[in-house]
């Protein structure tokens, strides 16, 4: 038997284990007639990509075991989940994984009857899949994550197969760009396998059904070699497909030593639905539509279906592929690389195995001194810049910041001392801070910087992520997906933990001076604590000392999304670096020096999370004290979001003896908050004192203006802040009615000074602790 031979036993095993996934509870061989209690309840999965999908891991073994080359693949039409778990089965993989699961009939059976059945394995490409980085379950990502993957990755090359109805997503248009961040010296390879099948769930493709000349000149113009597999006849397809792999791991050897700057890609082209039923009932089915999930719908009740599913399954000639005890015979398992080369079991599948921890600098060098609190400002993203640069210095080959255009912007510039921004496309006189090998990743895409992140932390490095706050809500799907994919994998034994997705989030709500409302938007944290509370992490340092304090934390961490809120622009610093690693240890704490309880129960607490809302907490305390000395108040910070929560309900959360110790079992808090208030409220409704927890934040309010009339459209500032204590502690108001007339003036003054000045008082914006 020769190669393409042994290539096309592999494809028809693969198709029968994938229809048997599909539609089987038992009799996997089709040792007996299929009979009704053989058929799975409820039909659940997809056709139509999946012999498609096969026909790629077939003729990549081939590659991979001819050539020794490391390859893993990413199935962007991640509903083709049968294909990606039979290649497993098939390569061993999965039995190692799954030792239940075996290489034999019952084995099979084990396999067939999990697949999309309650106590199972999920229908698409899961974390539960041995080779698999991608879930697919939501389309776009694919060639995103699989340049992440290649990113740093020298010798290695990561197959992406891209769904023709994933191709029309604008995520995945943006990503064919992604090459011109490759760099062919200290990166692996990314080939694209553009699977044109025709159709969607109901619909044609858009890129299926253009002239194949203008498919070729885009693709062309993306900057690929462009090679056409095309047709439904096996053995034509197979000879074309080898034929072809042969050119394309030319091209990319040309590639790797400098002799050629363009990477090929394949465009394939097979009917949906591939090798199965032609027609049912009267209608076609292959190559049309109707081949997406489940072309045989009935075959429970339809002993016509039954027998059309049998004769589907046995024009595999199962019998041919699998020995009487059902397992895979010599001709298929001599297709199959060796040890870690098989891509269900390549170890960039599982990165966690290969995960080096950071070389961190030691993040207290690196301090912003504070000689007394609330007495100085600094800039926290452009100290956390300095600290970042000696990460990228330290960690050549693991680490990389990525973010849409913002890296300077958000005052991380200080990088640009160590690296560059990664390109390798054409460059001018006039440009700065450019280098094939950047190590900053800077493009005008959300959804890139997120894919190229996912991609490259699943495959075992390290990265973080800034973005303009209001702005990062671009990918709160793709967030979604990697923080269920986290999830997921944490219940998996096998997964090894991969190092956590770090988001730095400026440019924020609070401080859009020369932008406006359409830059306002804090609710990204509203979408992160609905996670699972395993998964994600809030912070919000309120200074410079904190935050990299947070940072470090961060950086350290594995199987988590963390997110930091913090601001560019100038913040009092509060802290002392002691004082900020035992606070950022806490989570929270008292600022006893900003209070004044003398030792007694305070009359109020006034607590805040957030750099912004912090200087007017404690402005609004320094007024409370001037004015009203005798009123004992408490202030609280908050630096970790989950410490709000019960500990039932997140591993950070605090006791209801602490929660109550700490905001008091009675007296009134005014809480000022960097989102909006309603999180607060999320957070704390089990408290005992929630009834008298009164939340100032965001509350869409804003436009082009100065710091402090941006916060006073929202009431957080520290004028309304006394108000509220005011009108909140109890027989305080009338005697306390001529400071709140004082604070309303205030407000009044504030804003006309800003109308006729367009800037804010001197007094409120150059404000720093009394001494």
């Amino acid at each position: 038997m020769d190669a393409l031979a042994h290539v096309d036993a592999y494809w028809r095993a693969a198709n029968y284990l994938s229809v048997g996934q599909i539609y089987l509870l038992d009799n996997p061989l089709l040792t007996e007639p299929l009979a009704p209690e053989h058929i799975k309840p409820r039909l659940l999965g997809h056709w139509g990509t999946t012999p498609g999908l096969n026909f790629c891991f077939a003729h990549l073994n081939r590659v991979i075991a001819e050539r020794d080359q490391d390859m893993i693949y990413i199935a962007g039409p991640g509903h083709g989940g049968p294909a990606a778990v039979a290649h497993a089965w098939l390569e061993g993989t999965y039995t190692e994984t799954y030792p239940a699961v075996t290489q034999d009939e019952e084995g099979m059976r084990r396999l067939f009857r999990q697949f999309s059945f309650p106590g199972g394995i999920p229908s698409h490409v899961a974390p539960e899949t041995p080779g698999s980085i991608h879930e697919g379950g939501e389309l776009g990502y694919s060639l995103a994550h699989a340049y992440g993957a290649a990113f740093d990755n020298p010798g290695l090359v990561v197959a992406c197969v891209i769904g023709d109805g994933e191709a029309e997503t604008g995520p995945l248009a943006a990503s064919w760009h992604s090459n011109k961040f490759l760099d062919p010296l200290r990166d692996g390879v990314v080939l694209p396998i553009l699977h044109l099948n025709g159709y969607k769930i109901a619909n044609p493709t858009v890129l299926a059904r253009i002239p194949e000349a203008e498919l070729v000149k885009l693709m062309e113009g993306y900057g690929h070699r462009v090679h056409i597999v095309a047709g439904d006849d096996p053995a034509t397809m197979h000879a074309l497909m080898a034929e072809t792999l042969e050119e394309v791991f030319a091209e990319i050897a040309a590639y790797r030593d400098g002799r050629d700057g363009r990477l090929p890609m394949i465009v394939l082209r097979t009917p949906k639905g591939w090798t199965g039923p032609r027609e049912v009932d009267g209608v076609p089915v292959e190559g049309t539509w109707r081949a997406h999930q489940v072309p045989l719908s009935g075959v429970r009740d339809n002993a016509e279906h039954r027998a059309m599913l049998a004769e589907w399954m046995r024009s595999y000639r199962p019998e041919e592929l699998f020995d009487a005890q059902g397992r895979p015979v010599a001709e298929i398992t001599a297709t199959v690389p060796a040890g870690g080369r098989r891509m269900s079991a390549n170890p960039h599948a599982n990165g966690g195995e290969l995960l080096r921890p950071l070389r961190l600098p030691d993040f207290r060098d690196y301090a912003v001194e504070v000689k007394a609190p609330a007495a100085q400002a600094s800039e926290p993203t452009r100290v956390l810049g300095t600290f970042l640069r000696d990460v990228i210095a330290a960690n050549p080959d693991n680490f990389r910041l990525l973010g849409p255009d913002e890296t300077a912007s958000n005052r991380l510039q200080a990088v640009f001392d160590v690296t560059g921004r990664a390109w390798n496309a054409e460059t001018l006189a006039t440009d700065e801070h450019l280098a094939p090998g950047g190590r900053v990743m800077e493009v005008l895409s959300e959804h890139l910087c997120q894919g190229w992140l996912e991609g490259y932390l699943l495959t075992g490095r390290h990265g973080l992520f800034n973005c303009y706050e209001a702005f990062i809500h671009i990918v709160d799907a793709m967030f979604n997906q990697h923080a269920k994919w986290l999830e997921a994998s944490k219940k998996i034994g096998w997964r090894r933990p991969v190092a956590s997705l770090n988001y730095l989030l400026s440019s924020h709500v609070w401080r859009q001076d020369h932008n406006g409302f359409s830059h306002q938007d804090p609710g990204f944290l509203d979408v992160v604590v609905n996670k699972k509370a395993s998964v994600v992490r809030v912070y919000l340092p309120p200074d410079a000392n904190t935050l990299l304090s947070t940072a470090d934390h961060c950086l350290r961490s594995r199987d988590y999304v963390n997110v930091i809120v913090a601001g560019k622009q100038p913040v009092l610093d509060v802290f002392t670096m002691d004082e900020a690693v035992a606070h950022c240890t806490r989570g929270l704490g008292i600022l006893e020096w900003a209070g004044n309880e003398d030792g007694g129960e305070p009359d109020v607490v006034l607590a805040c999370a957030g750099d912004v809302p912090t200087l007017e907490t404690l402005a609004a305390a320094a007024l409370l004290r001037e004015h009203l000395p005798e009123l004992r108040v408490r202030v609280v910070n908050v630096v970790d979001l989950m410490r709000l929560q019960p500990p039932s309900e997140h591993p950070h959360g605090m006791s209801d003896a602490e929660f109550t110790a700490l905001f008091t079992p009675d007296r009134p808090i005014v809480f000022n908050f960097h989102g909006y208030p309603s999180l607060i409220h999320q957070l704390t409704y089990r408290r005992a004192n929630h009834g008298n927890l009164h939340v100032r934040g965001y509350k869409e309010e804003g436009t082009t203006t100065t710091p402090f009339d941006m916060v006073m459209l929202n009431d957080i500032d520290r004028f309304h802040l006394v108000i509220d204590v005011i009108d909140r502690v109890p027989h305080l108001a009338v005697r306390a009615a001529g400071l709140r007339q004082r604070m309303v003036d205030a407000r009044l003054r504030a804003r006309a000074y800003t109308r006729e000045h367009g800037e804010d008082v001197p007094e409120i914006r150059d404000w720093t602790w009394p001494a």
